[in-house]
């Protein structure tokens, strides 16, 4: 659990600093950095079931006004422009459907911490 718990702080601290490019940095730095809080919190097996649950909250209905976004990527034609730094400046739905794949690993980090808590 520790060694999981400090892979996932570093995947989200790694995350939170290449939000400084992003188009709205504030929101996704404070997504990710809490993120870095709960597993440095889990390493120590310190949950908070109020802040996981707030924050799984918050991500899905994030997550779900995003969906159009990922739905309109996967009709695309070339879906590896996910991966293209230009393409996310020509197609909102670039953009979006990063977003979500992001909110997405939170909300599997958060689910992985919250079966932790109970045991």
């Amino acid at each position: 659990m520790k060694i999981t718990s400090i892979i996932l702080a570093l995947l989200f601290l790694s995350f939170t600093i290449v939000q400084f490019n992003d188009p709205d940095p504030i929101l996704w730095i404070i997504i990710y950095f809490a993120m870095v809080v709960l597993s440095v919190g889990a390493f120590f097996n310190k949950f908070s079931k109020l802040a996981m649950a707030v924050f799984a909250v918050g991500y899905l209905i994030y997550a779900i006004i995003l969906i159009p976004g990922v739905f309109e990527w996967l009709k695309s034609d070339d879906r590896s422009l996910l991966f293209d730094d230009i393409a996310k400046m020509q197609h909102l739905y670039i953009e979006e459907a990063r977003e979500f794949l992001g909110l997405t690993i939170c909300l599997a980090a958060l689910s992985f911490y919250w079966v932790k808590s109970k045991s």
